[in-house]
């Protein structure tokens, strides 16, 4: 029981320490540049990257499971398929 607190302890630390190096990160990168303004431009083409992205897992998690409901991830019985 023991081993397994030092192991959640440890992980939350890490989350921790990283969640707040990316606040860290998200607040200074304001004042680089032209800071968010400058950012203005291209969040159409990030939003839609992320719909793409979104839209191809989708579709490739569909086709996973159509193809496993359906028989065709089923390795071939060599006995029935005898020419």
């Amino acid at each position: 029981m023991r081993k397994h607190a030092i192991v959640l302890g440890l992980a939350f630390v890490g989350l921790a320490g990283f969640a707040v190096f990316a606040g860290w990160a998200f607040f200074a990168s304001s004042r680089f540049g032209g800071g968010w303004r400058s950012l203005g431009p291209i969040w159409p083409y990030v939003a839609g990257g992320v719909l793409m992205v979104g839209a191809l897992t989708g579709f490739l998690m569909w086709l996973a499971f159509y193809s496993a409901n359906h028989g065709y991830d089923e390795p071939r019985d060599v006995d029935k398929h005898v020419p």
